[in-house]
C-alpha cells in the first residue's frame, strides 16, 4: 500500500492474503450526536476489525484543550495495544462519518510514531456498497506491542497558531463566517484563517478526490505548500480530515488539536467574523 488511503478492493485483497500480511483493522465509527459507534459495530463490521471508541481512546476529557484534546500517550498506547496494533505492522482504519473519525485515528497513530497507517477510502459505506463481507462477532485480538512516541506529525498549540503563515479552518462555511455556532459557546474564527470545509475533500460517492484535484482545491484557498500550514476545526477531530487530504495532495500540514473549542477558552484570544 502507498499513500494514506487504501481502496476497498485493495483491503479485500489484503484480508484474503497471507496471514502475516493481513493489516490490523480498526473500526472507529462515530458521529457527533449520532448513535453509539459500538452498537453499529456489533451489527456488522469488516471481518477481523476491532472497535475503538473515539471519546475514550482517541481523545482526552474536555477541558482547556477543547472538546476533544489529544489523549494521554499512555492511554492511547494501551488502547492501541488492546486493539492488536503492532509496531511495523500495517493498520487500516474506517468509519461511517465521511472519514472524519478515521482521519483522527490515522493522525494519532502517525503522530505517535506508527508509519504504516491508512484510511479506508469511502469507509463503511464503500465497503458495504461493494458487497464486502460483514462480521457480527467481535474478534479477540492478540495484544499488540505498539509503543507511542509522540511528535512524529507536526502539531501547533494555541500560542503558536497565529505565527503559522497559512491557517486553514475545516468547518462548514457558515461556522467559519461566525453566522451560526451549533456546538461551541462563541461563534467566529481564528483571525486570518481561510476556509476549506472537509466536505469539499470528497467526491459524491464519499471517496477522496485525487491528488491533482485536491491540490487545485486548496490552491484556490491559498494553500500551496510553499508556506507552513496549520489546520483546525471545532474540536480537533475533523481537522485531521483536511490534514489527510493535504497529504494525499502532497502537502504537509500541522494540526491545532485544541481547535476552535480550545481557542475560545481564553477570552483574550482574538476572534474574527464575517
Amino acid at each position: 500500500m502507498t499513500g494514506p488511503l487504501v481502496s476497498v478492493a485493495d483491503l479485500r485483497a489484503l484480508l484474503a492474503g497471507p496471514a502475516d500480511a493481513v493489516p490490523t483493522v480498526l473500526d472507529v465509527r462515530y458521529r457527533l450526536g449520532g448513535p453509539p459507534g459500538e452498537r453499529e459495530y456489533a451489527l456488522g463490521h469488516v471481518p477481523g476489525a476491532v472497535y475503538v471508541d473515539l471519546d475514550t481512546a482517541l481523545a482526552a476529557p474536555p477541558g482547556e484543550g477543547g472538546r476533544h484534546p489529544l489523549p494521554d500517550a499512555g492511554v492511547f498506547e494501551a488502547a492501541m495495544r488492546a486493539a492488536g496494533v503492532r509496531d511495523g505492522h500495517p493498520v487500516v482504519v474506517y468509519d461511517d462519518w465521511s472519514g472524519h473519525a478515521a482521519a483522527r485515528a490515522w493522525w494519532l497513530l502517525r503522530f505517535h510514531g506508527h508509519t504504516d497507517v491508512r484510511v479506508l477510502d469511502g469507509g463503511w459505506g464503500a465497503w458495504t456498497a461493494s458487497g464486502g463481507a460483514r462480521q457480527a462477532v467481535a474478534p479477540t485480538p492478540v495484544p499488540g506491542d505498539f509503543t507511542a512516541r509522540p511528535g512524529a506529525m507536526p502539531a501547533v498549540e494555541a500560542d503558536g497558531v497565529l505565527e503559522v503563515p497559512v491557517i486553514v479552518d475545516a468547518r462548514a462555511p457558515e461556522r467559519y463566517r461566525g453566522e451560526v455556532e451549533p456546538v461551541d459557546p462563541v461563534a467566529g474564527r481564528i483571525p486570518g484563517a481561510v476556509n476549506v470545509p472537509t466536505s469539499t475533500n470528497l467526491r459524491a460517492d464519499g471517496t477522496f478526490r485525487g491528488a491533482e484535484e485536491l491540490r487545485a482545491l486548496y490552491a484556490a484557498a491559498g494553500v500551496t505548500g510553499e508556506d507552513d500550514v496549520v489546520v483546525y476545526c471545532g474540536s480537533g477531530v475533523t481537522a485531521a480530515h483536511d490534514v489527510l487530504a493535504l497529504e494525499v495532495a502532497g502537502i504537509g500540514a500541522a494540526l491545532y488539536p485544541g481547535s476552535w473549542s480550545g481557542w475560545i477558552t481564553d477570552p483574550e484570544r482574538p476572534v474574527e467574523r464575517g
